[in-house]
């Protein structure tokens, strides 16, 4: 759990860079990034409704919400300002902002709409004040880029809980169970065991659908022989863990040992090759080699990996297009996939944390092939 000193110390790096930019103040839009500054966790309901905002200047911290959100604020973010707005925040944001004597106020580009920006940029000339919005990127989130041992810790707290449900899943999984039936089995396991949300949807998909990489679960029956893709992920404590594995019913084909072993050896290597230093684009390259070399060029389409953190997608990313610098406290899956549209596809996905003399993985729930087969 993070401590009242974490979230003080978050606020002050941000003012830091406050300072850099040549900004007076700062709104937080992003759920993740109100969150990891103050500790508030309700959720945007969807894209254009808001939670609420945190603005930031040098002296002042305001969390500015509505009443569905009053209590909760005052529980979660007990050291910053409320101000609870009845007309919305684009219509009240002269009267929060009216003493605090600003010229330059940044946003978050990746969060603010241009709708809402509009709003209040309206809003603002409406009541005569002569404050300059300024669209910012990666402000907060340069500061969640690499973890503390709490994060971490948390991070390990939430795989731990989302492998637990799949092994009590795998005693269940027989043929003639449709993918939607387990992906709801794999959720209600990790709801019942404390999880407070999923990372994101379960995704299994079962022959050729697994060829999918994000294939939604159908009616499909799954049969023995054919591969089973599971990938899943728990929220605890607000941090995400996100897990793939691909199994089967019964005995293998040859196609499936031979993609199987192609990435089980990728992700090992690139494993291997994860440094403080070492580019996401590197990383990536040595797993993408070896299935390559392996006879299957052109079947692994996606990035190798992202961070995961508050986000379930986050920085840094390992991808043929990214630069990335790998920097210990990082956290990021390392997932290999091969597709075959008419046969199915395998991919193997743990979470690893960068330190100084390498990759730390984080799971427990093995990889191997063995573990994988159910006979």
């Amino acid at each position: 759990m993070m401590t009242l000193h974490d979230y003080e110390s978050r606020v002050q790096q941000v003012r830091e860079k406050m300072t850099e930019q040549h900004l007076d103040g700062f709104m937080v839009s992003a759920a993740e990034n109100r969150r990891y500054l103050s500790g508030f966790s309700a959720e945007d309901t969807q894209f254009d409704e808001t939670a609420g905002a945190l603005l930031i200047t040098a002296s002042r911290m305001i969390l500015a919400t509505d009443s569905r959100f009053e209590l909760q604020a005052q529980r979660e973010a007990p050291p910053w300002e409320r101000f609870i707005y009845k007309k919305g925040l684009a219509r009240e944001l002269p009267e929060i902002l009216q003493d605090l004597d600003l010229r330059r106020l940044g946003f978050e580009s990746v969060r603010l709409s241009v709708q809402q920006s509009n709003q209040m940029r309206e809003a603002l000339s409406n009541a005569g004040m002569k404050i300059e919005l300024l669209d910012t990127e990666n402000l907060v989130e340069a500061l969640r880029l690499c973890k503390s041992e709490a994060e971490i810790e948390a991070i390990r707290q939430a795989l731990e809980l989302a492998e637990g449900a799949f092994k009590r899943l795998r005693k269940s999984l027989t043929a003639g169970r449709s993918e939607a039936d387990l992906a709801w089995s794999l959720e209600r396991a990790m709801r019942e065991s404390g999880a407070e949300g999923l990372s994101f949807p379960v995704i299994t998909a079962a022959g050729q659908n697994a060829a999918l990489p994000h294939a939604v679960p159908g009616t499909r029956m799954i049969a023995a022989g054919e591969p089973i893709l599971f990938d899943w992920g728990a929220r605890l404590h607000g941090y995400c863990s996100d897990i793939s594995r691909t199994v089967v019913i019964g005995k293998p084909d040859d196609t499936f040992r031979a993609v199987f072993t192609a990435v089980y050896e990728a992700q090992q290597k690139a494993i291997e090759a994860i440094r403080p230093g070492v580019t996401g684009k590197q990383v990536d390259k040595v797993a993408r080699d070896h299935i390559d070399q392996a006879g299957f060029a052109g079947k692994f389409g996606h990035g190798l990996g992202h961070g995961t953190g508050l986000a379930v997608h986050e920085a840094p990313r390992l991808s043929p297009i990214r630069e990335d610098i790998l920097e210990p406290g990082m956290v990021f899956t390392v997932e290999p996939g091969i597709y075959l549209p008419d046969w199915g596809g395998v991919r193997l996905e743990n979470m690893v944390a960068v330190r100084e003399h390498g990759a730390e993985v984080l799971n427990a729930l093995p990889v191997v092939l063995d573990d994988c087969l159910f006979r």
